[in-house]
């Protein structure tokens, strides 16, 4: 860990999601320029430039890394990579909806072991190191100790792409936990997970820049996270569960898709 320097990739990691997030509260609500990028995704101006702001902070410190973002990845020869998402939520963005953030992550040898998401709205900044715990604004944060019966569900926001499977899961889990609430953020989900304000995320399609700094903020704030069929994540990870210890045991014996208990 020494040798990657991962003190100073937590600094810059801050300073550019900070910057960036600054950025994106700045231009909020003004005008902007909206393309599609794909069947139901969009992508404004503001998306790119706060890329820009991350990739120009990482690439002045860390040339030699490589950087895989929702908008524009850069591929080096490295062990080392960088995991950003300049505005995680676009589409409240557009609307006016103030829920949104910027989510940098750093992976070494495809294990991510840096998480920081920075929620400009409120100022909110959450940092995840591995080993060393999670914290917003510089206090610590840990999960809640809620049950399921208790339990506030956070649940995949891409319905539509696999809709009898989600929404027969679904069925299966309004009926075990006490609400269901959906923000169209993956950073805010996550980061409410850690501190304590929800017990459960269920994802089928998200990426690797939508949840790397969120799942390990879980991790370090003493939760669970793990691919759908319950093995340990990585950047390749395309959907995941994130929980406090005690719902994720229950999680598992509802075997919702292809999760189980004898596939963890």
């Amino acid at each position: 860990m020494k040798k990657l320097n991962t003190l100073r990739r937590r600094d810059i990691a801050i300073q550019a999601a900070k910057t960036a997030g600054d950025f994106l509260w700045r231009n909020f609500g003004r005008t902007i320029k909206i393309k599609e990028k794909g069947h139901y995704q969009l992508v404004t101006n503001i998306d790119l430039e706060a890329e820009k702001i991350i990739k120009d902070l990482i690439i002045e410190n860390f040339p030699q890394d490589n950087i895989i973002s929702e908008e524009n990845s850069l591929k080096k020869d490295s062990e080392c990579s960088w995991i950003i998402d300049p505005l995680d939520g676009t589409h409240n963005f557009i609307h006016n909806i103030d829920i949104f953030g910027v989510s940098i992550a750093f992976a070494f040898k495809e294990k991510v072991i840096l998480g920081v998401i920075y929620m400009p709205t409120d100022k909110e900044l959450y940092v995840a190191l591995r080993g060393e715990g999670a914290y917003k604004n510089g206090k610590r944060i840990y999960v809640s100790d809620r049950d399921i019966n208790q339990a506030t569900l956070i649940f995949d926001s891409s319905i539509r792409y696999q809709k009898k499977k989600i929404l027969k899961d679904l069925e299966i889990l309004c009926e075990a936990v006490f609400n269901i609430r959906m923000f169209g953020s993956t950073v805010r989900s996550l980061s409410f997970i850690a501190e304590g304000k929800a017990e459960i995320e269920v994802e089928y399609n998200d990426k690797i820049w939508d949840f790397a700094a969120g799942l390990i903020l879980v991790e370090e704030a003493g939760g669970r996270a793990t691919d759908l069929k319950g093995n340990p994540w990585n950047i390749y990870t395309k959907g995941y569960i994130a929980s406090n210890q005690k719902v994720w045991e229950k999680i598992l014996t509802l075997k919702i898709g292809n999760i189980h208990r004898n596939s963890y």
